[in-house]
């Protein structure tokens, strides 16, 4: 539709056409702007429509209006959809009110006075907690079943310095029945020890019928301190690592329920841990003069972890390695293990007993990574 083929009309926004159709005669058409928008409307032929400029004056008013009640319209929902989100925004606002009002009665006001990463982590660990505590629930009962079975159990904690067994251990402990478990943390032998056979001093400790044992370190100080700080012999290394194996199997054969955990931390989250014991006045106790040489000794800790890990784990007393660089993670896989040793009554089924597999790993697994990197 060419504009140039029409005549204006006297009446503002009416155009006729120039040449007149063979068979309908001229064309009218309504072209102005409204609202910043331009419209083009054919309203029809004089012939076939019996269309006269009154008429076509009439269709283009009619037009016109219908646009207006358009915008009217538009605008009505405008103001509607305004409303709306008036409405939303104002129970957002509430809502918001009301979280913040809850916050403040459970932190306090004191909230605001305190370092707010200190805050995060310890908000952290109250989630961490909580979901531990169904898992605690079961060591409890699992701790009574072996007392009416009169089992035994020993549970060996290993790993490198600040690996964090003695926080699991800790929570593993932290509901069970203290007249029915023992911790067992040996510092350096006396000269009665050195003299006696090695295990003599670990049997000494060894849980009776209905009894757990939890060694903070163990035996296998042999496999891996000892050579490395030269507190035993070559010989009497080699003389453990041969032995050892079956001696756990007597144990096991003997109904005892031995379960060997390996603590696997990184070599960077170790550092960060150490770190960490400097500068903390709280956390400084921990810190020795063997933890001053474990990142220089990494290289032959690992050469030892290896042989002992290859050695060592058997059908009848496997080892499991638990990624302990999330502590959270590692104490809840080490409690899944113990759990899944017995088969206790009363087991809450809706619980997830299944192995997280990044974190509770086989050995064969972590001695392939240990050939791969330096890092375990």
């Amino acid at each position: 539709m060419n504009l140039s083929d029409f005549n204006r009309t006297d009446y503002s926004g009416l155009y006729i056409s120039k040449e007149a159709h063979p068979a309908f005669g001229k064309k009218y058409i309504a072209r102005f702007q409204h609202n910043k928008k331009r419209y083009v409307k054919v309203l029809g032929y004089t012939k076939k429509d019996n269309l006269t400029k009154k008429t076509a004056i009439s269709l283009l008013q009619k037009f016109k209006t219908s646009l207006e009640l358009d915008d009217h319209i538009e605008a009505k929902d405008i103001t509607i959809n305004a409303k709306t989100h008036e409405v939303k925004f104002d129970k957002t606002i509430a809502q918001l009110q009301e979280e913040n009002s809850f916050l403040r009665s459970v932190l306090g006001e004191e909230y605001r006075t305190v370092d707010i990463d200190v805050l995060k982590d310890g908000i952290q660990k109250i989630y961490d907690a909580q979901e531990l505590k169904d898992y605690q629930i079961e060591l409890i009962k699992l701790q009574d079943h072996l007392e009416k079975q009169n089992q035994r159990m020993i549970i060996l904690f290993e790993g490198r310095d600040a690996s964090g067994k003695g926080g699991a251990i800790r929570r593993i402990t932290r509901y069970m029945n203290n007249k029915h478990y023992r911790v067992v943390a040996l510092g350096k032998p006396t000269e009665t020890q050195r003299n006696q056979w090695f295990m003599q001093k670990y049997i000494e400790h060894f849980p009776t019928g209905g009894e757990i044992v939890l060694f903070d370190r163990s035996w296998y100080n042999r496999a891996m301190v000892e050579p490395i700080f030269g507190f035993c012999t070559q010989e009497e290394h080699e003389i453990f690592m041969e032995d050892i194996v079956n001696f756990e199997q007597d144990l096991v054969r003997q109904g005892m329920i031995l379960i060997k955990l390996y603590f696997s931390v990184s070599k960077a989250e170790q550092k960060r841990r150490f770190d960490r014991r400097i500068n903390d006045p709280l956390r400084q106790w921990k810190f020795s003069e063997v933890d001053m040489q474990a990142q220089d000794l990494w290289g032959e800790f690992s050469e030892k972890k290896y042989e002992m890990l290859k050695r060592t784990s058997s059908r009848s007393a496997p080892w499991h390695i638990v990624r302990s660089d999330n502590k959270h993670l590692a104490r809840l896989e080490a409690m899944k293990i113990i759990l899944n040793s017995v088969d206790y009554e009363g087991r809450n089924y809706s619980l997830n007993f299944e192995a997280r597999e990044d974190i509770n790993i086989s050995v064969q697994k972590e001695l392939l990574q240990m050939r791969k990197s330096e890092n375990y």
